[in-house]
């Protein structure tokens, strides 16, 4: 795991495992984990991370229900989580889907963790709205498209933004739930990027904001040569894998 320093209030953590990133912030003497890595060791590691760098952590962020990015009560299993209302919702009518979906590549990678994922009720947060840090906000931006639920994280202090599961610069456009609301949700961040000095996507480690920006212009190309031109749309050339022609695949039977 990569922990990098992207600002005297703000450090970044990327997994071993699909590059997830794992943020922490602090204000005021408080701190929130956003996100979470996914190798139990990785868990283990971010308290200990946490601690030396001066950040108390009173609370966990979720961007979205997808299972990687829930881990976090292994790290910090007394803090609360708080994510959107439309994830607090998701994480309700799929009860044990994150459970299910950490056990399938668990039982694939042969990876043992110490205890069962819990997940208990989570703290609904008003999106958009605006969280307290210590003497500090955090802003929340509605970030659905991806999935339908989700929110984007702007830290205005720090000028860092934390938006899940969009503009990775190793992963394209992965469409769960709606191809017109992931394009709003690239309008919406497009002017948190312009001030942003770092950008850290759900995948792919943290970026300038430049490139976020790059990226931003190259993902809504795709998605609406997507929804225009189905199969032909051509994937962002940095971004042509076989894995990422596996997304474009589905995404191409989603669309449609």
């Amino acid at each position: 795991m990569r922990a990098v320093g992207l600002h005297a209030d703000v450090v970044t953590a990327t997994s071993r495992a699909y590059q997830t990133t794992c943020t922490l912030v602090r204000a005021g003497g408080e701190a929130f984990c956003i996100d979470s890595p996914v190798f139990p060791d990785e868990l283990e590691i971010v308290p200990a991370l946490a601690e030396q760098a001066g950040f108390t952590v009173v609370g966990l962020l979720a961007t979205h229900a997808d299972w990687d990015h829930l881990l976090g009560r292994y790290a910090f299993p007394e803090a609360p989580l708080g994510c959107a209302e439309t994830t607090a919702g998701r994480l309700v009518s799929e009860p044990g889907d994150a459970q299910r979906k950490m056990r399938a590549f668990d039982e694939e990678l042969y990876v043992e963790r110490p205890r069962p994922l819990s997940l208990p009720s989570a703290q609904r947060l008003p999106v958009p709205g605006k969280l307290e840090v210590g003497d500090r906000e955090l802003e929340l931006q509605p970030a659905d498209g991806h999935t339908d639920d989700g929110m984007a994280i702007w830290i205005p202090w720090a000028r860092v933004l934390v938006c899940g599961d969009y503009l990775s610069p190793v992963e394209i456009p992965w469409l769960h739930a709606s191809a017109n609301a992931y394009l709003a949700t690239l309008n919406r961040l497009e002017p948190l990027v312009e001030e942003a000095d770092h950008v850290v996507p759900g995948h792919g480690g943290p970026i300038d904001g430049t490139r976020a920006a790059a990226i931003l212009r190259e993902d809504r190309a795709y998605v609406e040569a997507l929804l225009e031109h189905g199969a032909k749309a051509k994937l962002p050339l940095a971004r042509r894998t076989a894995e990422q022609r596996k997304i474009h695949t589905a995404n191409v039977e989603h669309v449609s």
